[in-house]
C-alpha cells in the first residue's frame, strides 16, 4: 500500500528554521514528481514547492521563494523542505504529494494539487513567538 508520511514539523519562533520529511513506501520516489502544500487553519490548501523526479527542475511559491528549498533523495525513497527564516504567516499543516509522471523534467505546481496521486497525512508547523 502506497504511503507518504510526513514529519520535521514543529513549533518555532520567527526567524527560526525547520527541515521536513516525507518518507514513502510501497512506492518508489523515482517514478513521481513531487510537492509540497500547506492548509492554514480557515483556509485553502495552497501550494509550496515542487521538483522533477530527477530533481533538476523545482518551482516555488512566491511566499516561499528564497526562503524555501526543495530536494529529494531517490535513494532513500524521501523528499525534503527546508524552511528558513520562517514567519508567522508560514503556520499551517504541511502535505508532499507524490505525482506520477513518464517526464523526468515535468513538475506540477496548480493551486491546490489536485493532479496530485498520493497524499502524506500532514505535520503541523507553527511559528510563533
Amino acid at each position: 500500500q502506497a504511503q507518504l508520511v510526513e514529519s520535521g514539523g514543529g513549533s518555532v519562533q520567527p526567524g527560526g528554521s525547520l527541515r521536513l520529511s516525507c518518507a514513502a513506501s510501497g512506492l518508489t520516489l523515482d517514478y513521481y514528481a513531487m510537492g509540497w502544500f500547506r492548509q492554514a487553519p480557515g483556509k485553502e490548501r495552497e501550494f509550496v514547492a515542487a521538483i522533477s523526479r530527477g530533481g533538476g527542475n523545482t518551482y516555488y511559491a512566491d511566499s516561499v521563494k528564497g526562503r524555501f528549498a526543495i530536494s529529494r533523495d531517490n535513494a532513500k525513497n524521501t523528499v525534503y523542505l527546508q524552511m528558513n527564516t520562517l514567519k508567522p504567516e508560514d503556520t499551517a499543516v504541511y502535505y508532499c504529494a507524490a505525482k506520477g509522471t513518464i517526464y523526468v523534467t515535468s513538475i506540477f505546481y496548480s493551486k491546490t494539487g489536485d493532479e496530485y496521486d498520493y497524499w502524506g497525512q500532514g505535520t503541523q508547523v507553527t511559528v510563533s513567538s
